[in-house]
This record gives structure tokens, sequence and C-alpha cells, in this order.
């Protein structure tokens, strides 16, 4: 059976499991974690996961980071000006967390996303090199008054997430499901 496959199953029976009403926003955080190599297999079957959704009887919203950065970059005054001097950028990375907050809290709205309700996060591969995974995630888990579920490319090891495996990670609270979990 392939990892995807164990991990579609994997969180199936998790999200199946009664939800709590008091867990803290980092509670409500759900880690799917695989190998950074199957990312395309991943979202080849992301509706797999949206059914597994629906049948725990709870609804679905998929929100996707991939285009977030050139559509936040195309959208900047000075965008010519920062791809000629590329190192500008660094002031710029607090303004990029902020355009991803607003417009995850503006998909949130238009989806009146509840209590009952699962928001996917895609795409978070794309943050590497720009933002910290952690961060964003803090900010827009309590953003979910639901479950925020997070499709993290690369590995999770005693209780440390590391993206795309390629530099030191970090421990967070939120639950990990992994293919062989």
């Amino acid at each position: 059976m392939s990892k995807i496959k164990q991990l579609v199953e994997s969180y199936a029976r998790h999200i199946a499991i009664p939800w709590r009403d008091d867990a803290a926003p980092a509670q409500r955080v759900i880690f799917c974690v695989y190998p950074e190599y199957t990312e395309l297999r991943l979202r080849a079957r992301l509706d797999e996961f949206e059914i597994a959704t629906q049948r725990a009887d709870h609804n679905w919203a998929l929100f996707d980071l991939t285009d977030s950065f050139p559509n936040w970059m195309g959208s900047q005054r000075y965008a010519k000006a920062y791809f000629a001097a590329p190192e500008k950028l660094t002031t710029l990375w607090g303004k990029y967390e902020d355009y991803i907050v607003e417009q995850f809290t503006q998909f949130c709205e238009d989806r009146s996303v509840g209590d009952d309700d699962v928001v996917a996060l895609a795409g978070v591969g794309t943050l590497f090199g720009f933002l910290k995974v952690k961060g964003v995630v803090d900010k827009l888990a309590p953003l979910v008054p639901g479950r925020l579920v997070v499709f993290f490319p690369g590995s999770y090891e005693d209780n440390n997430y590391r993206l795309l495996d390629a530099y030191d990670g970090w421990g967070y609270l939120a639950v990990p499901i992994t293919a062989d979990r």
C-alpha cells in the first residue's frame, strides 16, 4: 500500500473521532506529514481526504498557498525593483505573512467556516525560504473554529517537524498524522 493511501486511512480514522469543544487553537491543528517527494501524488488524492472528512460529517474547505507568493509579489508597487535587488525582499516578509492571513480570513468568511468544518492548508512547501510554517500556522489556527489540517511535506520525529527535511525543525502541539500511525 502506498504511503499516501496509508496517510488517507490514518487521517480518516483520526477525523472520525468526536471533537472536543474546549480545545485551544493549537490543539485543533492536524499535520498530515508525508515525504516531500510524494507531493504530486498527495495533491492528486486530496479528494480522498475530502471524502473522508465528509464521511465523518464535517465540511471541507481547501486553501492552497501554492500561488500566494507570486500573487502577493505581483501586487507590490515596487515588484520590479525587488526582482532587481532580491536582498531587499527580506524587509517584506512580515507583509507577505499579513497577506496570507488576510487571504485566509477572507476565504474562511466566504465559506462561513464553522465549528464542525475542516479547513485544509496545502502548498506549505512554497513557504520555504520565505516564512516559517509554524509562524503562519500560529496565525491561521485561531481563525478556524473547527480543525485546521496542514498538508506538510517533510518529516515528523520525536515531536519535531522538519519542512522538506531541509533544516532543523520545531516542536508543535498539533496532532501529527503520518502514513505509519
